[in-house]
C-alpha cells in the first residue's frame, strides 16, 4: 500500500470518528441530566460495568470519575457472575456499558444488580435495546458507522463512548465544586499533585542545615557558613534573631572588583538589605515563580516575627520535582 493511501485512509478515519463526537451533543438531553443527577446524589460508588472493548473504555471511565471527585471502580461482568457483584451494594449506581445494549455477560447480572437495589444507568447506541429498558436512565453513544471499513470493529463507538464518560466526570465535577487541591490529593505522585501540594516548609533547610550569621560577622565568616551549608547564601539576622538581610554568591561576586577585605569588612556593608522573603505555607511552585520573576536563586523563608527558620534554592525545587 502506498504512504499516501495510508494518510488518506487515517484522515478518513479522523473524519468519521470527529463526527461521531459532534453527534454527541444531540444525546446531551434531560435523560443525561438526570443520569448525572442520580450519580451527583449516589451516597456510595459508582459502578461501571462493560465486556471486551466496552469495558475497556468502562475503566477509563470508572478511573476518570474517581480522580474527579466521584468515587468509583470498574467490574468484568464475567467475574462479576462469579463474586464480585459482591463488590455493589444498593447505595451505589451502576454503570453498565453496551454498544448493543444486548450483550449476554452484561444482561445476565443486571437482574442481581436490579435486586440488589442498585440504580440502574445504561450507556448503549441502542435507546430499544434490552438493556436500556431495564435501565432507569439511559444515555444514548449511538453512531452512524465505525470506522473500521467492515463496520465491525468497535472504534467510531467506544471513542463516542470514551467521550460521554468525560461528559458525566466533568459535568459530575463542578456539581461538586471540585478544586484544584482535591485533584491534586488523588494525584500526589503526580508533577501536577506536587505543584499544589508541596509547600515550603516540605522542603526547605531548616534548623542545623540553615546558613544564618550575625549582623556583627565579619564577611569571611559568612563565606565560611555558606561553603558548609551548600545553598549559595547566607541569612544575616539583628541581635534579635530578625532577619536583617541576606548574602548570596552573586553578592560576592559584585564585591570581587571593590576593595573590601573579606577578613577585615563586616557583612552588614555588602549584604542585600529587605531581601525577598518566603513564609513556610507557601506553595513550591508559587516560591518558584517569585524567584523567576525577581531572578533570584533562592530564598530565606521566616515565621510571623520575621525570623529566619529556613532556606531553599533551585536545586530543591529540581529535587522535589517542582520545576
Amino acid at each position: 500500500m502506498s504512504i499516501e493511501k495510508f494518510i488518506t485512509l487515517a484522515n478518513q478515519v479522523v473524519d468519521i470518528e470527529t463526527n461521531a463526537v459532534s453527534a454527541l451533543k444531540s444525546y446531551i438531553n434531560h435523560e443525561f441530566a438526570q443520569a448525572c443527577q442520580t450519580m451527583f446524589d449516589c451516597q456510595g460508588r459508582i459502578v461501571v460495568i462493560g465486556m471486551g472493548k466496552s469495558g475497556h473504555i468502562g475503566g477509563k471511565i470508572a478511573a476518570t470519575l474517581a480522580s474527579t471527585g466521584s468515587p468509583a471502580f470498574f467490574v468484568h461482568p464475567g467475574e462479576a457472575s462469579h463474586g464480585d457483584l459482591g463488590m455493589i451494594t444498593k447505595d451505589d449506581v451502576a454503570i453498565v456499558i453496551s454498544n448493543s445494549g444486548e450483550t449476554g455477560e452484561v444482561l445476565a447480572i443486571v437482574p442481581v444488580i436490579k435486586r440488589i437495589g442498585a440504580k440502574l444507568i445504561a450507556m448503549t447506541g441502542n435507546e430499544q435495546s434490552t438493556l436500556a429498558k431495564l435501565a432507569e436512565h439511559h444515555v444514548c453513544v449511538k453512531v452512524e458507522q465505525e470506522a473500521c471499513p467492515l463496520g465491525l470493529a468497535p472504534t467510531s463507538s467506544t471513542t463516542a463512548t470514551l467521550v460521554m464518560g468525560d461528559a458525566i466526570a466533568v459535568a459530575l465535577l463542578n456539581a461538586r465544586g471540585f478544586t484544584a487541591d482535591d485533584f491534586a490529593l488523588s494525584h500526589p505522585g503526580g508533577s501536577l499533585g506536587k505543584r499544589l501540594l508541596l509547600r515550603l516548609s516540605d522542603i526547605m533547610h531548616d534548623g542545623e542545615r540553615l546558613p544564618i550569621v550575625s549582623i556583627s560577622a565579619l564577611i569571611k565568616d559568612a563565606l565560611v557558613e555558606m561553603s558548609e551549608k551548600g545553598l549559595g547564601m547566607t541569612a544575616v539576622v539583628k541581635d534579635n534573631g530578625q532577619l536583617a538581610g541576606v548574602f548570596t554568591d552573586g553578592d560576592l561576586r559584585r564585591i570581587l572588583d571593590s576593595q573590601i577585605d573579606i577578613h577585615q569588612d563586616n557583612i552588614a556593608n555588602v549584604m542585600t538589605k529587605s531581601p525577598c522573603v518566603a513564609h513556610p505555607n507557601m506553595l513550591a511552585a508559587e516560591a518558584l515563580n517569585v524567584m523567576e520573576d525577581k531572578k533570584i536563586n533562592g530564598l530565606i523563608v521566616v515565621d510571623e516575627n520575621n525570623k529566619p527558620i529556613g532556606a531553599m534554592n533551585m536545586h530543591d525545587l529540581l529535587k522535589s520535582g517542582v520545576l
